[in-house]
């Protein structure tokens, strides 16, 4: 296994920790920015009240894109298993 080999996984497995934590985080910004929104307009500074309805949006992305992100580490996983043999002989 050369030195190329171990960066190329190391690299496609962190593009692939951000590709299947985009949407859970990119959600829960996007719900924490209106809640945020909505507390300033309303004068309403809860901290609480913000937990509540990213849990349950995040709870929706998920079973959005759960299979997506699924398909995408079993996929991996698989293609990584496949090149073991060409990874042991160092080619």
């Amino acid at each position: 296994m050369t030195d190329v080999t171990v960066i190329h996984i190391g690299m496609t497995a962190l593009v692939l920790a951000a590709k299947l934590s985009a949407p859970l985080l990119l959600t829960a910004l996007a719900v924490g920015f209106g809640i945020s929104l909505f507390q300033s307009v309303t004068q309403l500074q809860e901290m609480t009240i913000s937990f509540v309805p990213k849990a349950i949006a995040v709870g929706i992305a998920i079973v959005v894109c759960g299979r997506w992100m699924l398909h995408e580490a079993t996929a991996f996983t698989t293609d990584l298993y496949e090149r073991i043999p060409e990874i042991v002989r160092g080619g």
